[in-house]
């Protein structure tokens, strides 16, 4: 497969500044160098290719006025000249489009042979990549950062600007193939916010980070930051973010002044891009860069604050060593950060990690559980989470160790596999409709199937041998993150998918993967969340899940104890409030419609295959398979389930697996199905 990745900007070299000088983001540079590299050191991929901007600026350095600059022996940046050889900002890049758009499609045409995907970077570069589908035919898939609709709703007066680019993110969102987004935050309540999103098209894919840069030593840190520091072995606070308004570095230094702790304790390191100058730049980074400056003077913080004007990425890498070193603490208090790829780079360094609530960082904290949100409004919170840290040395140690094992798997060749599952499928989608199966196996997700990579392998090789088995998943997970699972771990494509604990269910309608509206019309009825989340709002240890868990036909939140769901359920019937409380994982508990569950999704898809409840499988672990369980003539509980549902064991319908994940639920339809068949051929010899 040739890949092209197409980034406008321009500032794309093989060598890049991680925060660089121009109003490009240096983390967008990293982003796709990091994703093309991984491309190219596939089998199947036979060339990654990065097209941008050719231009000519001797400060800028002189490979962008490289035509081609090979950086490995399979991946090649080439750089369209569009006529027009300044380097050009951010908002002057649209008035050159036209020309680089003609540019690049006569170079396409001169080719031998046409690439088979481009991935379009942001909107601008999407709007390019729509007009040379329309030309050649090369489908593109498109990676929506930093989305405009957020920006809008905080802002005090309207902006022309921005409405156009978010039309032209909806014009994009309409025409990818597939739609990537890095966070479930941008998955599942931003791009959706869309008019013309589809949630069959839109993907979640994990960046990567690059671990080959890992410090040999902490000097170039030190070097660094030395000359504006009194004490250098005080605990590092570190920010690294451009000088923009919604990176909310100036809020940072005043939660930093104003706490007496952290001014006695620790340092704080800001890296707010490269600087000539406090002059340089454009009008926003001069305002940010004034108000660092006036913070650390009214609170005089001077020795304990070092904000250098340049770094290398070297220093860079040996700052979150050196502030681990040093007990410290990385700090990301955006006002909104839709992904936040530093605070991933902070837990490869085994860094605790303080971050805004707001966007990205949700996912991340909540994946890698190696530190604290907060709001980014609130000054004095921001303060007290980074002094919590510093000061509870169980916490950070423990926050640390979460930071160096969580974040092993998050690098660039698995982004990369996922990105080829997706593009193969954009390029060309299977025309092929599976005949309609005899049997179905449906399956809860976690635990029950992933787990052992072994198992996964061997149940996927069964449904490749056994096409009158059709394969269901079942989960609590949302549609987004159930097929980023299913992605991840390589199992095979679900007939359908149940989701969000039984109260979505998704099928595959003239290739779009699409809501089954008739289902979800069925347990609607008496349904009101509004009334649930007021009368559950004063519930002590009970604490709403993020935003996106909170779905159309659920509730869901954090339970600190098992006996909540007992207190909740008797709550929501002394209100008159028909609902079912399914309680799982020692302390997730959900609140459903009264006719929802994974038992009724189950017995709806069933139904839309029309396969007998005898023919029909349920595998699961777990409090939120029980009812599905409970009610399917030819359940397995896997050998690694939990304690809260282990008493399902002894029903006579429920078959125990003595193997775990995956190969206990294979274990237990081959045992359910040869019991299945024994009965059959039992009552085939009672005489009439």
């Amino acid at each position: 497969m040739h890949i092209v990745s197409l980034a406008l900007g321009g500032c794309l070299k093989a060598e890049p500044v991680r925060y660089g000088i121009t109003e490009d983001t240096g983390g967008h540079i990293t982003y796709i160098l990091g994703e093309m590299d991984a491309l190219a050191r596939r089998d199947d991929v036979t060339l990654a290719e990065i097209v941008t901007r050719r231009f000519d600026d001797p400060r800028l350095g002189a490979a962008h006025a490289l035509e081609e600059e090979w950086v490995a022996p399979k991946l090649l940046i080439r750089r369209i000249d569009s006529g027009d050889r300044r380097y050009l900002a951010k908002e002057a890049l649209s008035a050159d489009r036209e020309g680089f758009t003609r540019a690049f499609i006569a170079d396409l045409r001169r080719r031998e042979r046409l690439p088979d995907v481009i991935h379009a970077h942001f909107a601008d570069a999407a709007d390019v990549a729509r007009k040379v589908e329309v030309e050649l035919g090369i489908p593109f898939i498109y990676t929506a950062h930093s989305l405009g609709m957020d920006k809008r709703d905080a802002l005090s007066s309207p902006s022309p600007a921005l409405d156009a680019r978010i039309a032209e993110e909806d014009r994009a969102i309409a025409c990818a193939r597939a739609v990537i987004g890095s966070s479930r935050d941008e998955c599942e309540r931003q791009l959706v916010a869309y008019p013309s999103a589809a949630i069959g098209r839109i993907h979640r894919l994990i960046p990567g980070i690059d671990r080959r840069r890992a410090p040999s030593n902490t000097i170039p840190a030190t070097e660094l930051i030395a000359p504006f520091l009194r004490e250098m072995d005080k605990p590092i606070v570190l920010a690294i973010a451009r000088p923009v308004h919604k990176k909310n570095l100036v809020s940072l230094v005043d939660a930093f002044g104003a706490n007496p702790v952290l001014r006695e304790k620790c340092n704080l390191v800001v890296l707010a891009g490269l600087r000539e100058g406090l002059e340089s730049g454009a009008k926003e980074q001069q305002q940010v860069l004034r108000g660092l400056v006036d913070a650390i003077d009214r609170h005089d913080l001077y020795g304990s604050v070092a904000y250098p004007k340049s770094h290398s990425r070297e220093q860079v890498e040996a700052l979150y060593a050196l502030a681990a070193e040093t007990r410290g603490v990385f700090v990301n208090p955006a006002l909104m950060e839709p992904y936040g790829l530093t605070l991933v780079e902070a837990a490869a360094h085994g860094l605790p990690v303080v971050a805004t609530k707001v966007g990205g960082p949700q996912d991340i904290i909540g994946e890698l559980e190696h530190g604290l949100l907060v709001d980014p409004r609130n000054g004095e919170g921001i303060g007290m989470a980074i002094e919590r840290l510093v000061t509870d040395r169980a916490l950070w140690e423990q926050c640390a160790r979460n930071a160096r094992g969580n974040s092993l798997g998050v690098d660039w060749d698995a982004y990369a596999a996922g990105f080829v599952a997706i593009a193969q499928n954009a390029v060309a989608p299977s025309a092929i409709e599976s005949p309609r199966p005899d049997y179905l196996l449906v399956s809860d997700l976690d635990n029950t199937l992933t787990g052992c990579d072994r198992g996964v392998q061997r149940i996927a090789q069964f449904f490749r041998r056994k096409a009158e088995f059709g394969f269901v998943i079942a989960t609590g997970r949302s549609i987004v993150e159930a097929r980023r699972l299913v992605r991840d771990w390589n199992l095979p494509e679900p007939r359908a998918w149940i989701t969000s604990v039984g109260t979505e269910i998704y099928v595959e309608r003239a290739g779009e993967l699409v809501l089954d509206q008739t289902y979800a019309d069925q347990i609607l009825r008496d349904w009101h969340p509004e009334v649930i989340d007021r009368t559950l709002a004063d519930v002590p240890g009970l604490v709403p899940q993020a935003n996106y868990e909170q779905r159309t036909y659920k509730r869901s939140y954090y339970a600190e104890a098992p006996e909540l769901a007992r207190s909740v359920d008797q709550r929501l019937q002394a209100a008159g409030i028909p609902a079912r409380v399914v309680f799982s994982h020692e302390r997730l508990l959900d609140v459903l419609p009264r006719n929802a569950g994974k038992a009724a999704a189950m017995r709806h898809v069933a139904q839309s295959f029309a396969i007998p409840l005898e023919r029909v499988f349920a595998a699961g672990d777990s409090g939120n398979d029980a009812d599905m369980l409970s009610a399917c003539r030819n359940a397995i509980l896997v050998g690694n389930h939990a304690a809260e549902v282990a008493s399902l064991a002894q029903r006579p319908n429920v078959y125990l697996a003595r193997r775990s994940h995956a190969s206990g639920t294979l274990e237990g339809v081959l045992a359910q199905h040869r019991a299945q068949r024994n009965r059959h051929r039992q009552n085939r010899r009672i005489p009439a």
